[in-house]
């Protein structure tokens, strides 16, 4: 597919998704966690419309993947728990995540790591990671529409294939997250990661 339409068909996709994990239970989402990243997502958001005309994009990609894979393959394989890492951080991963969002349609990973070592039980990491990726996903539509990648009529047609599944197989994960344990969970996290830095290699070289 052309870029442009997988990127607009793919935020599609994230958005019901994003939606159905957001409002699950949000009580569940630590505000504190989601209001620091908003700001740095906003300014990433706006850096990466700007990068998505003038980036390398196949470069770009590829060191985005090597990072992803690497810190999934460290957090698989280490023996023991790291320390909870400084609050701080929120502003690194608000601004990769909203920088990778709108360039590779890829803005989860920087706040899963983030949120993975903030000491989260794994109902607060989940809702909370939900919240902060409907914003940054809720960014990237703004964005599509105004540049009219969302414009497309073919678009729309491919979406009402594919969120209906997307929204399914949500449904499926929520069965499988109740009967996990946090350390599960995190290993699972770990695997993503490994499967979304190895997808945006593949892309890259393609």
């Amino acid at each position: 597919m052309p870029l442009k339409f997988a990127l607009a068909l793919f935020v599609l996709a994230d958005l019901g998704a994003a939606i159905m994990v957001g409002f699950e239970n949000p009580r569940n989402a630590l505000r504190a966690e989601w209001t620091r990243l908003v700001p740095m997502i906003f300014v990433g958001s706006a850096l990466g419309v700007t990068l998505l005309v003038n980036l390398p994009r196949a470069a770009g990609m590829v060191l985005l993947g090597l990072f992803v894979l690497a810190y999934g393959l460290f957090t698989l394989v280490r023996r023991a728990h790291l320390r909870v890492i400084s609050p701080g951080w929120a502003w690194i991963a608000g601004l990769a995540g909203g920088i990778t969002s709108t360039v590779f349609g890829a803005g989860g990973p920087p706040y899963a790591i983030y949120l993975s070592q903030r000491g989260l039980s794994k109902e607060q990491f989940r809702a909370t990671l939900g919240f902060a990726t409907l914003t940054s996903i809720s960014l990237r539509v703004v964005a599509f529409t105004l540049t009219g990648m969302l414009l497309e009529p073919q678009v729309w047609w491919s979406a009402i294939a594919v969120v209906p599944s997307c929204l399914f197989g949500i449904w499926v994960a929520r069965k499988i997250f109740r009967r996990i344990s946090r350390d599960a969970l995190m290993r699972v996290v770990a695997l993503l990661l490994l499967a979304s830095g190895g997808s945006l290699i593949f892309r890259a070289l393609l």
